[in-house]
């Protein structure tokens, strides 16, 4: 018959080998510093969510101007256009707001998540009131232009929407086909 013992003591120091490397807190692990050099500090991570506002006005006029060249406006109809694309710029207060990380801190933790509550609950008011605005800018160009225009503007304005599995943004992407007459 066969020790046991040997394969059972190898299997347990191989175990606790294995555990403790495990367990171990990589290099440099000390509060914060894997976060900031792997979230913060490398290339896209650190812009999720955030566009250089210079190429996101770069990339709007580019798409108002495929949208004006293919709605045809003719002259009577500047006028809302101007009136629809200024509304579609993004509020500079709510782009340029950003929350004093240093003043959070500060706080305890119970008054840090009410604070950032009541800030969340401001944006949420403040992004909401923008939208509406953008509705009713929207709505009232779209009553400006012809059926015709309706149709061009219903096939290409919105086109960011859910198609080919994307969100709108700048990206590179093929340009919605023209609708036929």
């Amino acid at each position: 018959m066969k020790s046991v013992f040997k394969p059972v003591l190898v299997a347990a120091m191989l175990a606790s080998a294995g555990f403790s490397a495990f367990s171990q807190a990589p290099a440099g692990a000390e509060r914060g510093a894997m976060m900031g050099s792997t979230m913060h500090d490398s290339g896209r991570h650190a812009r999720m969510g955030r566009m250089d506002p210079a190429k996101m006005q770069a990339w709007m006029d580019k798409r108002n101007a495929e949208l004006k060249a293919r709605l045809k406006l003719t002259p009577a109809q500047e006028g809302a256009w101007i009136a629809y694309t200024s509304a579609m710029k993004p509020p500079a207060e709510l782009t340029s707001k950003r929350t004093d990380r240093a003043e959070l801190d500060k706080l305890p933790t119970p008054e840090r998540i009410d604070k950032m509550k009541a800030l969340r609950n401001q944006h949420m008011t403040d992004m909401t009131a923008a939208m509406d605005k953008r509705d009713e800018a929207t709505k009232a160009f779209y009553a400006a232009l012809t059926p015709e225009q309706q149709k061009v503007f219903d096939a290409n304005a919105t086109r960011h929407h859910g198609r080919e599995g994307r969100k709108g943004g700048p990206r590179e992407s093929k340009p919605a086909a023209p609708v036929k007459p």
